[in-house]
């Protein structure tokens, strides 16, 4: 793959290739048709995914220790043409395996007996149409069939087969795997009104005519509702379970947008112009503000922001060119050809004195000369733009359906990763003139729950009319400084592998030359492991080896007449092809780079007279022998975690002056063990507050604003929504404390600029961030640092919090005045101060959280 996966991708590949190993072994040994589904929100990358499966179907992989099926044949299957192409193109972006020849769009002159392996074909609903010319000669009420049953009927270019010859060809070979992927798998399932005829994709799930159905079907979609109802009621087809994605992980994940922004009017009127002009200043700010991050990131090629302009189904083209006039004379500078139109009629058209031409939606993301996209409805089915960062629509608020599916193809963050402690770059702004406060709530819900798969999004905010906060000017530096300095946890990896971590981490060291041949270093470090390793272990290789160099079996002697059977052992010596296979099992074990590097250092120590072709032969045996030590694997993987992280210490403060998007590789490779390394924060540079709150009879009132928060506005106050009553009190208290110097309300969403402490919660690892920092002048003239965290104590993971923060405080001492945990308890407020040793000890032992607040380990907390 040429992209590293995020985990939750990792899972779902891990997943989805179990599904389709039971399916494949189910079908060649007992005929049995399987489905599942693949659900996962948009922008969560299901190709990428996809991508991923192919590779390990095709070719094998060992990380997920899957065999690659030499008869592998895939159907890629969508109901448009160009979303097929769209999805054709992103596949062999995502792959360093899957080659343009292994991607084949089946055009009208494909003639195949049978489909080829180790290909995915892509096909539409239109290709298998009655009218389609590759389907001609298959139906029997086709005009081309002659009724003389005794000819056979006449197919186009007097080809042979028809496509659903080559699936039925396909599906009987038995050397061959015949797998459906369905895109967007919930289109397709339904006929249209009363008509009982099935559609194409039920046809090619449960065959139709001679043409027996596909064995094994994977939808993909975000939302396969329909598809898993239609194949729980199918006969002949048994279901697998599904691969769910959780949207939770796909938002913390940083590929999708934060914020959505959305402006609507205040007062009832015509604001259409007004909001416009709006939506113009915001596209020449956001792009400013990306040209600027490009600067400071020494990156030239940096994002080139686009707007996009949804106009009603029957647009006015007159009004349309007024539209586009106001956006050239709010921001002239703007070429004269940066607009471009979507428009189903696929044509130049002319808006006013603008002659607009069309443009293919999967290609308005590379064609960075598009600045103004002029779009009707979702423009198609699965596009996005990552650099669509403004959107203006002037649809009426009775199309929220319309807006909120166009909105939602642009929630993908641009460079695939969230910008740390810039919130305004991980934003999306949508200005709706025609919409007020109150028809805007649906919009709203739905943005918040994932659009279309209709899941919650925890992490996403969508904020009417909010306000840009700043760095505030009268924090001082050196309390900056104590707040990015403080050891932030982050959750492992659910399959952690630590050689393949110490390799990664050696790549990145190398290519930043902060270390200079890194890559043969590590293997050094690591060779040297398995050369003690074999001295170690050396009873337990020499009986592993005797394995590897021999081959057991057993002869069975059977007496004819008196059919009596008699068993006699026998042990031959193991053949090059042997050894070979228990090298490649062993390789899986300590990873393919290191074995191959091991063997060729082992070889490489023979002496001078032995053949090398024997020598190496002779150091893949030991390999082999290695493998088969069952502590080994552990020892080893304790040594490259070891060496793995002296590394990330020795370069911390050096990985600290890459670029973002260096530190955030850096940090995905932190993040690939079983026991992260606490990182540190980022600096916020840019947040993005509600300055309202809508109460529940519909009237807004403005938000408490604080004074010394670290980031604030113009006025240099901080709006604050807090979550509950105790809240407010909280940071009150804490502002009238002498010495108070700053605040910082720890953001709750999973960005660099939070602080995050891990904690157990049954068999589960979560991670809490803490409410309050707070920093106050010491006696001594340093900066004090405190965590404030109210919490309910009716909340089931209120004493797993507690415990997390414990352990967090005791292993790192001296670096807070106080961890303090606040709960209400009757009609007083109680605290606990992890900081102190006999508090942790009450926590840790303790059984409730109730009871600890009203034990003597707590102490009242004065508000």
């Amino acid at each position: 793959m040429k992209f590293t996966l995020k985990d939750y991708q990792d899972d779902a590949v891990k997943d989805v290739l179990d599904r389709l190993r039971k399916a494949r072994r189910r079908w060649h040994e007992d005929s049995d048709r399987h489905s599942f589904s693949l659900t996962a929100t948009t922008g969560a990358g299901k190709t990428v995914m996809a991508a991923a499966v192919f590779e390990a179907l095709f070719h094998g992989n060992d990380d997920y220790d899957f065999p690659a099926d030499p008869g592998a044949v895939v159907i890629w299957f969508s109901d448009d043409p160009s979303l097929n192409e769209q999805s054709r193109w992103r596949l062999q972006e995502a792959s360093d395996q899957l080659t343009i020849s292994d991607l084949i769009t089946v055009e009208s002159t494909f003639a195949r007996e049978k489909f080829e392996a180790g290909k995915i074909y892509f096909l539409n609903t239109q290709k298998l149409s009655r009218n389609s010319i590759l389907v001609r000669g298959h139906d029997p009420d086709d005009a081309a069939i002659e009724k003389d049953e005794r000819q056979l009927p006449m197919m186009p270019d007097l080809r042979s087969h028809t496509i659903w010859d080559t699936i039925r060809n396909t599906v009987e070979d038995r050397d061959l795997t015949l797998y459906l992927v369905l895109d967007e798998a919930h289109r397709g399932m339904r006929t249209a009104g009363g008509d009982t005829r099935p559609t194409i994709v039920r046809q090619l799930i449960n065959g139709t005519g001679s043409v027996p159905g596909i064995p094994i079907v994977w939808g993909i979609s975000a939302t396969v509702q329909r598809f898993n109802e239609a194949m729980a009621g199918m006969q002949d087809r048994s279901t697998l379970p599904n691969v769910v994605v959780d949207s939770k992980k796909v938002q913390e994940s940083g590929l999708l947008k934060d914020t959505i922004n959305l402006d609507v009017p205040d007062d009832i009127g015509e604001f259409s112009t007004v909001l416009l002009r709006r939506g113009t200043d915001k596209l020449r700010e956001i792009s400013n503000a990306w040209a600027e991050y490009g600067k400071q990131q020494d990156d030239a090629n940096t994002v080139l922001p686009l707007m996009v302009l949804q106009v009603p189904n029957s647009p006015d083209h007159r009004e349309i060119g007024t539209w586009l006039d106001t956006i050239f004379e709010r921001w002239p500078e703007l070429p004269p050809d940066c607009v471009a139109n979507v428009f189903g009629e696929h044509k130049t058209e002319a808006f006013g004195r603008h002659g607009v031409p069309y443009i293919a939606p999967e290609r308005v993301q590379e064609s960075e000369w598009v600045r103004v996209l002029v779009a009707k409805d979702a423009i198609s089915t699965g596009w996005d733009c990552p650099r669509a960062e403004v959107m203006v629509s002037f649809r009426a608020a009775t199309d929220r359906t319309h807006i909120t599916q166009l909105l939602g193809r642009m929630v993908r963050t641009p460079l695939a990763r969230r910008i740390p402690g810039n919130e305004r770059l991980n934003a999306v702004d949508c200005l709706l003139p025609h919409f007020d406060k109150k028809s805007v709530e649906a919009v709203v819900t739905a943005l918040m729950t994932g659009g279309e798969g209709g899941e919650a999004l925890p992490g996403r905010r969508v904020l009417l009319n909010q306000r840009e906060m700043k760095p505030n000017p009268d924090v001082p530096e050196e309390v900056w400084q104590a707040l990015l300095s403080l050891p932030s946890q982050s959750l492992p990896k659910r399959q952690a592998r630590p050689v393949k971590r110490l390799t990664a981490l050696a790549h990145e060291l190398a290519a930043d030359n902060l270390l200079p041949d890194a890559g043969k270093k590590a293997h050094a470090e690591m060779h040297k492991v398995l050369d003690a390793a074999q001295v170690r272990y050396a009873d337990e290789i020499a009986r592993a080896r005797e394995g590897v160099l021999t081959v057991e079996g057993m002869t069975v002697v059977t007496d004819i007449e008196t059919a009596g059977k008699s068993f006699n052992a026998f042990v031959e010596a193991a053949d090059y092809a042997v050894i070979e296979d228990a090298y490649k099992r062993a390789a899986r074990v300590v990873s393919p780079d290191l074995a191959l590097t091991y063997s060729d250092h082992l070889a490489a120590k023979a002496p001078k007279d032995e053949d090398p072709d024997d020598a190496l032969i002779e150091a893949r045996t030991v390999v082999a022998a290695l493998g088969l030590v069952p502590d080994l694997k552990r020892h080893l993987e304790e040594e490259a975690e070891r060496l793995a992280n002296r590394w990330l210490t020795q370069y911390r403060v050096a990985i600290k002056g890459l670029s973002d998007e260096r530190q955030d590789v850096y940090q995905q490779i932190r993040e690939m063990s079983a026991d992260p390394l606490d990182g540190n924060l980022a600096r916020p540079n840019t947040w993005l507050q509600p300055t309202t709150a809508r109460e529940a009879d519909g009237t807004e009132t403005f938000l408490p604003c604080f004074e010394k928060h670290m980031l604030c506005g113009n006025d240099g106050l901080f709006p604050e929504s807090f979550n509950s009553s105790w809240e407010e009190p909280v940071v009150l208290a804490e502002l009238k404390r002498p010495g108070t110097l700053a605040w910082y309300r720890n953001p709750a969403r999973a960005s660099q600029d939070s602080l995050g402490v891990t904690y157990e919660e049954g068999d589960e690892l979560k991670i809490v961030r803490p409410d309050f920092i707070f920093f106050a002048r010491r006696p001594d003239g340093g900066v004090a640092v405190d965590i404030v965290d109210p919490h309910g104590i009716q909340f089931g993971d209120a004493l797993p919090r507690m415990k997390g923060l414990a352990r967090y405080a005791e292993k790192h001492p001296g670096i807070y005045r106080r961890i303090e945990v606040v709960a209400k308890i009757g009609s007083k407020f109680r605290t606990l101060d992890l900081t102190e040793a006999s508090v942790r000890t009450a926590v840790l032992s303790a059984q409730t959280a109730k009871a600890l607040y009203e034990s003597d380990a707590a102490a009242d907390y004065v508000t």
